[in-house]
């Protein structure tokens, strides 16, 4: 397949401990939970987890039958692997977002939190997210929001270059975006989905706010003011709940219990791969990609 854009990598990183466990960041964890909680379905068959890290909210998907956990850090998805262990619920595949190796149609529902600020090109990666999901399937998006009231300020009083109004990401640091949301719609709504819900996330993200006061009485007061969210957006984080329309509206018929039956080669498209082991097999490229520690490895083809 052509060359894919730069992907932000966290392998050998300890993010889950020194951003969550240890960073001072319980009051968005918590916020976020909140969210989720308002926009997840109540059942579920199979939902893909886009940037699941170390599966810090993966427990929270308690409606679905089956989670695959996808990450690009085997290091994330390991730590996934020992908090949630070996349940056949759970699979954890590594994987580049933009050569998702799973078949069309295959998942009823998908999330994509706190990921979608490391993509370079954010259409491409959710254009991938829109072709392996079902039609009537939701998909819960969670973006940096370049209209953020802290940088309307700073643009304001000429601490800033650039405008958080205009609708082009910015990246802030290197595969760091902020984006608009008007843009995040746009994108959806081209890719036919329709936008159900609309929340703003993290209103009190400030250090003072956050040692001052509970984190717990912090998110019961941004779970009251997340709502607001259906009429603006001027948080550092959004979440957006849509839908993948179905022009007949016809549902698709359940995934295959076999895991083999979900994949296909990440390099040529080809369905199914052949079982070896310790690795899957293309038969039609000879890629062969490594099954090691309970983790299905697509990122680089074994030499």
């Amino acid at each position: 397949m052509a060359d894919t854009p730069p992907v932000c990598d966290y392998e050998g990183s300890d993010y889950q401990t020194t951003f969550w466990d240890q960073g001072g960041r319980a009051y968005e964890d918590q916020a976020e939970a909140i969210a989720l909680r308002r926009m997840l379905p109540a059942s579920g068959r199979m939902l893909l987890e886009l940037g699941a890290g170390a599966g810090r909210n993966t427990p929270r998907y308690t409606g679905y039958e089956r989670i695959v956990l996808l990450d690009y850090s085997r290091t994330q998805l390991a730590q996934a692997r020992a908090r949630l262990g070996d349940s056949p619920r759970y699979v954890y595949i590594a994987a580049d977002i933009y050569k998702l190796p799973f078949i069309d149609a295959l998942f009823d529902g998908a999330t994509m939190i706190r990921t979608l600020h490391h993509m370079a090109e954010a259409p491409k990666a959710l254009a991938q997210v829109r072709r392996v999901l079902t039609p009537g399937a939701n998909f819960i998006l969670e973006f940096a929001n370049k209209l953020n009231l802290k940088a309307i300020l700073r643009y304001w009083l000429g601490r800033q270059k650039w405008s958080p109004f205009t609708l082009e990401p910015v990246e802030f640091v290197a595969l760091n975006f902020d984006f608009h949301p008007k843009g995040i719609r746009q994108w959806l709504l081209a890719l036919g989905f329709r936008i159900e819900k609309t929340l703003t996330v993290s209103h009190f993200r400030m250090g003072l706010l956050k040692r001052l006061l509970p984190a717990s009485f912090l998110a019961a007061l941004d779970g009251l003011a997340q709502p607001s969210g259906a009429l603006w957006q001027l948080t550092p984080s959004v979440f957006v709940k849509a839908c993948l329309a179905s022009k007949d509206g016809t549902a698709s018929k359940p995934a295959s219990d076999n895991i083999l039956d979900w994949l296909r080669c990440p390099e040529c498209t080809t369905h199914p791969l052949s079982d070896q082991g310790d690795h899957l097999e293309c038969p039609d490229c000879g890629s062969r990609w490594a099954f090691r520690d309970g983790i299905y490895d697509f990122r680089e083809p074994l030499p």
